[in-house]
């Protein structure tokens, strides 16, 4: 377990500490960014789903693999 710093408007402090316990407030961050990373990684999957998929983009990039080995190192142009 690690504990971290954060910054909250000092608006969303109180109301949080008007709210929600003490003992709970650790608790309650968790679950709050556990479902926000679990949005975010479910739309990054769902876009890497979506170029998976792309037969056009596919294409293109298949006809970019023969710049692959070509001779031509990063800085040498």
């Amino acid at each position: 377990m690690q504990k971290v710093l954060i910054s909250l408007p000092d608006d969303l402090a109180a109301r949080m500490k008007r709210m929600i316990p003490a003992k709970h407030r650790s608790r309650i961050i968790v679950e709050m960014l556990e479902a926000e990373i679990a949005k975010r990684e479910q739309s990054l999957y769902q876009c890497a789903c979506e170029v998976e998929a792309d037969r056009d983009l596919n294409n293109e990039m298949n006809d970019w693999e023969v710049t692959v080995g070509d001779g031509m190192e990063p800085g040498s142009w």
